[in-house]
């Protein structure tokens, strides 16, 4: 309802809701027609009486007229906030001025311009004695919007004029309406309506509010096209980014109209035509059209198709001595006789121009210069490259590093002020650059003009991001009670490109410490340095059912020294030096008889890795990366060979063998295609430790599984041993099959091989601006070579009437802690009927305290014996025959942090492999 306070309000209003319903009306009536422009700046008013800056000084025209009058008195009336002086600057009315009634008409004229007022008179103008009498336009109190759900105040303030305490105009108003109108087409909302209303409150203020129907998003129903004859309407529409409105397409936002969108569809249209060699193809009309219920577009495109060229001779004509043209066209891509592609000839242009960047010309100009042959339908293409100049780096420019030192930034440009221009040294300090991973994506080096022809300067601009990484994970479950990890790793510490890393796991099962810090530039020198420190308390386990059993304890505490330095542009040599104490053991009461360590209980492969060693290890790495980005690299290759060498002193020989090789490709349209591939063996240094038992350790081998090799579980792949149980089931017994039920020991594995094949999956703006990164991939790998180990029991076996073989349980002696026989006592000649079925260390006769003398002759005393349930033990997995698993991964920078999920299914696995479908991992950044 409209309120107003006096029949100045109700006339303002008749006129302002006339005037402002036209425009918002008129402003979604036909959806291609853009907002107004904006109106005359109006002055602020901030108080109830305040001096308003005054125009420039206005010049009356002199006036010839023989009965024009002359001005005697000046004065204005009606003035609030307005001073009379600032009024009167409006016009060119003066005291003492000559003046006609077509003067007086233009002061009216020029106060109402101003915006200033709502109403202005003249009077006296028979006697030369002027009054201007004037009424204000109101002060805005408030800017209110009501029904706008889908579109925030915040939002709206950003784009209208009105704004409180500045003064109120229908101009203004009009002009707002048509802007929230504009939004919310840029929304798809066609159907939105906005309608102004004044509230009048007193001392001449009002209150505008702005009430909104929003309406339904409009949906493109239907997009036609007209005069295709080549190819479909569905395979054109393919390369719009609008779609049609479908149910599939519920959550899509390219269904929507956007007039924009419009203008770019029908420049894919055309460059899908160019790119298939139709040179002549052109839309000739494109039209949206809203249906009547204006809820949704109809797109109809008119397009000429044309012929098909193909090409003819293609040249190159380039003024730089230095280049041979003929060479030149024989390295570009485009061929005579195949079909034209407009694509191939913009990629010529870009080759060209990086080619002539390589010599030093960092301003050429090439200009493709076409002639088509309509008779016989081909397009010649003579590609001439202008005359350019040497040109050499006047300087480097380094802005918007407000944490990072200059000094990182530099070390890993190529090229020093002074030096000829390279464009490909360009490329590759913005690679390198952009592998420190201290800022934002897609940093480029902008080339300049500098003071003279020859002279050009490269602008670094650079975003920073956060450059820190923390992971943390907290929970707790039954089998693990209270789990803790925490990773801190800042890849920027103080600026100076140095990396600092600090992380803790805590679990009933698991805990750890480690620190860590490298140093990229010792002394301001290419040399690298880095220390590690850690202390790892790791209990390996497996499951019977839902119980999680304890098999070896390992607690290992070192150190890590490692340095690098670079040999080439691309080769770097890394060295490292490590040292450690390990010391495994086994639970004494679950896995120990007697005091030694029982293979019936733990299983011969555990009591052999028992002990305590040193591992004194050196160790190389030699690597050739040419990749573009080390953090997501799109092109590039890298080529790793490492071996370390255990024995310089300690306990452990060994040498330690790894290969790793990738290599990304972009294959077009946001496509990166990467194959990844390692291998690794180790081969011991010392003497045979017996049959059936492998030289290199189990704690010192290879393990596969996740999160490497996905579709399998933690150390999922490999060499195992599994101790099958047996059920008995109408009187036979028989292996029990549920894994749950299986002890499963993985032993690791001295050599193993995995590659990868992956392609990564562009997304639209919007799955990009969330961080989605989806890709499928194939893996293929294996783990092998190891001594089989020997049996650890044979269980005696009986067969009954029917041929059905039973495995029986075997015994051991009890003893007690100190390894003595235990007895118990059957006999009552002692006297003492309370020792009867107690246990004794007593052979003959019986103690009155336990394991003290024996008295008396008594022989009735039994040995005690501890029968240990029979089993079926399995060793599977040492073949270099493939596991192979497909799957489709998704990387998200989600709000919690860098998300990795993977659905992967194991097609091709060996008898003991344990296969898992989904895994994920998650962290944070600050």
């Amino acid at each position: 309802m409209l309120v107003t306070k006096s029949s100045f309000g109700v006339r303002t209003t008749a006129v302002l809701l006339t005037g402002t319903m036209i425009a918002g009306l008129a402003g979604h009536a036909d959806a291609q027609r853009g907002p107004r422009g904006g109106g005359r700046p109006r002055a602020a008013v901030t108080g109830p009486a305040q001096n308003l800056p005054a125009p420039a000084p206005r010049q009356a025209a002199p006036i010839t007229d023989p009965n024009a009058l002359t001005i005697k008195t000046l004065r204005v009336e009606g003035s609030q906030r307005i001073e009379p002086e600032t009024v009167l600057s409006y016009t060119t009315l003066r005291v003492g001025n000559r003046y006609t009634n077509e003067v007086l008409d233009q002061a009216i004229k020029d106060l109402l311009a101003s915006d200033l007022f709502a109403d202005a008179q003249i009077e006296g103008a028979q006697t030369g004695e002027i009054v201007i009498r004037i009424r204000e336009n109101p002060i805005i109190n408030r800017v209110i919007f009501e029904g706008n759900k889908r579109l925030k105040q915040d939002k709206i303030d950003k784009e209208i004029k009105l704004k409180p305490r500045q003064i109120f105009t229908r101009t203004a108003v009009r002009q707002d309406v048509a802007r929230i109108v504009e939004l919310y087409r840029r929304q798809g909302r066609f159907g939105a309506v906005v309608e102004p209303k004044m509230v009048s409150l007193d001392q001449n203020r009002v209150d505008v509010v702005f009430e909104v129907t929003e309406g339904p998003k409009s949906k493109v129903r239907q997009i036609n096209i007209i005069g295709n004859t080549v190819f479909s309407d569905d395979k054109l529409r393919e390369q719009m980014a609008t779609k049609q409105a479908r149910a599939f397409r519920l959550l899509s936002s390219n269904t929507t109209y956007d007039q924009d969108r419009l203008a770019y569809d029908q420049q894919k249209l055309r460059q899908y035509y160019l790119t298939n060699g139709y040179a002549d193809f052109r839309v000739t009309s494109a039209v949206a059209e809203l249906t009547p219920d204006k809820r949704d577009f109809i797109i109809t495109y008119v397009v000429e198709e044309g012929p098909r060229y193909k090409f003819g001779d293609i040249t190159v004509d380039s003024e730089i001595r230095d280049f041979d043209n003929a060479k030149l066209a024989a390295s570009l891509p485009e061929k005579k006789g195949d079909w034209y592609n407009a694509k191939q000839v913009e990629d010529s242009v870009d080759q060209l121009s990086e080619a002539a960047g390589l010599f030093g010309y960092a301003f050429t100009d090439v200009s493709p210069d076409f002639q088509p042959d309509r008779e016989n339908l081909t397009m010649s293409v003579n590609f001439h490259i202008a005359e350019a100049k040497r040109t050499y780096v006047e300087r480097i420019d380094i802005t918007g590093n407000t944490q990072t030192q200059d000094k990182v930034i530099r070390r890993e440009i190529r090229l020093a002020e002074g030096d000829a221009f390279n464009s490909f040294q360009v490329k590759r300090s913005q690679d390198r650059i952009n592998s420190l991973g201290y800022f934002q994506d897609k940093f480029e080096i902008k080339q300049t003009p500098g003071s003279a022809p020859d002279r050009i300067v490269l602008e670094a601009n650079m975003e920073e991001k956060s450059t820190g990484e923390l992971q943390l994970s907290a929970g707790y479950s039954s089998l693990e009670r209270f789990i803790i990890q925490a990773n801190v790793t800042q890849n920027n510490f103080r600026g100076k490109g140095q990396t600092a890393r600090f992380g803790v796991n805590y679990s009933s099962y698991s805990k750890s410490v480690e620190l860590g810090f490298t140093e990229p530039y010792l002394f301001d020198k290419n040399i690298a340095l880095g220390v590690d420190l850690f202390r790892r308390d790791y209990n390996s386990f497996n499951y019977i059912g839902s119980n999680r059993n304890t098999t070896y304890q390992q607690v290992s505490t070192g150190f890590q020294i490692r340095t690098g330095v670079p040999l080439t542009e691309y080769w770097t040599l890394a060295g490292r030096y490590g040292f450690s104490y390990d010391k495994v053991s086994l639970d004494e009461g679950s896995f120990y008889t007697n005091g030694v360590c029982d293979p019936l209980k733990a299983g011969r492969y555990l009591c052999e890795a028992i002990g305590n060693r040193i591992t004194s290890s050196v160790g190389y790495t030699i690597a050739y990366d040419s990749l573009n980005s080390r953090l997501r690299p799109t092109a590039g290759q890298r080529l790793a060979f490492s071996q370390d060498f255990a024995g310089l002193g300690g306990d452990v020989k060994y040498i330690r063998t790894r290969l790793e090789a990738s290599k990304f490709h972009n294959v077009g349209s946001g496509f990166i295609f990467s194959l990844v591939g390692e291998g690794g063996y180790i081969r011991s240094l010392e003497k045979d430790r017996g049959p059936g038992v492998d030289r290199i350790r189990i704690t010192d081998r290879f393990y596969l599984g996740e999160p490497q090799f996905r579709g399998f579980d933690i150390r999922g792949v490999g060499p195992r041993v599994q101790r099958i149980p047996f059920t008995v089931a109408n009187g036979v017994q028989t292996p029990v099959t549920d894994r749950d039920q299986i002890v499963d020991d993985a032993l690791g594995g001295n050599a193993y091989y995995l590659t990868r094949a992956e392609l990564e999956i562009p997304l639209g703006a919007g799955a990009r601006e969330l961080g989605l990164r989806p890709s499928i991939y194939i893996q293929a790998g294996s783990l092998f070579s190891i001594t089989r180990p020997l049996p650890t029991a044979n269980f005696p076996t009986t067969t009954d009437a029917n041929g059905n073989v039973t495995v029986l349980p075997l015994t051991s002696l009890l003893t007690d802690t100190q390894g003595r026989q235990l007895y118990i006592n059957n006999s009552t000649q002692t006297g003492d009927t309370a020792a009867v079925s107690r246990y004794t260390t007593c052979a003959i006769g019986f103690s009155a305290t336990y394991g003290g003398a024996c008295a008396g002759g008594e022989t009735n005393a039994i040995a005690q014996n501890s029968p240990i349930p029979a089993f079926k033990e399995v060793y599977y997995g040492s073949t270099a025959k493939p596991r192979v698993s497909v799957g489709v991964g998704v990387n998200w920078n989600s709000p919690f942090g860098p998300l990795r999920i993977d659905v992967a299914k194991a097609l091709l696995s060996q008898p003991g492999d344990d296969k898992k479908l989904i895994t994920f991992n998650v962290g944070t950044q600050f």
